[in-house]
């Protein structure tokens, strides 16, 4: 068995899920997902708990088995206590200003450029002095707040050398040595 797939889902208070016709739909305080899942997986409600379950033994079937617990879990967590990213911009002059959904990024180029993040993603930016500015997502869905905050890393994504770029706060970077450090 998939030590993954596995492992029951625990369904918190205040959280609906039901299964019909290969989508999974979960409802809790913050929100709603829905799901898709592959015809060969089996998803069943027992008590309090959701179960994962699988056909046979198969590599295809043991992939998806991990894969849709894990999906099921992101969207449970995902309704109940919903997600957060925050990344700072780490150069002279950067900036981050937003109104409503649209975010608006100085990163040392010769424009600007405006991102405009989708409806279920909430946007604030904090810029204090001494400090670096900050852009903190929030939103219910894991895998759409995930790749938004990597679009937007990859708009500046941090260099070696001195560190400049957009980067997860907490995130270590891995520096190297300029060119007088080799001159010895």
């Amino acid at each position: 068995m998939s030590r993954v797939g596995k492992a029951p889902i625990a369904i918190p208070q205040g959280v609906t899920i039901s299964v019909a016709n290969n989508v999974v739909t979960v409802k809790g305080p913050k929100g709603e997902l829905q799901q898709d899942v592959d015809s060969d997986i089996t998803v069943a409600q027992e008590d309090s708990n959701i179960v994962v379950s699988r056909p046979s033994d198969q590599k295809r079937h043991k992939a998806l088995h991990g894969l849709y617990r894990a999906l099921i879990n992101n969207m449970v967590v995902g309704v109940t206590t919903g997600y957060k990213i925050e990344q700072e911009l780490v150069g002279v002059g950067y900036r981050a200003t937003n109104t409503g959904n649209t975010l608006d990024l100085v990163l040392g180029y010769s424009h600007h450029y405006v991102f405009q993040l989708p409806q279920e993603i909430k946007v604030s930016t904090t810029a204090e002095k001494g400090k670096n500015p900050t852009i903190i997502l929030e939103s219910i869905d894991k895998q759409l707040i995930g790749q938004v905050a990597a679009k937007i890393r990859s708009l500046r994504a941090p260099e070696p050398y001195k560190g400049k770029g957009i980067k997860f706060v907490g995130e270590v970077l891995r520096r190297k040595a300029g060119k007088s450090a080799s001159k010895k």
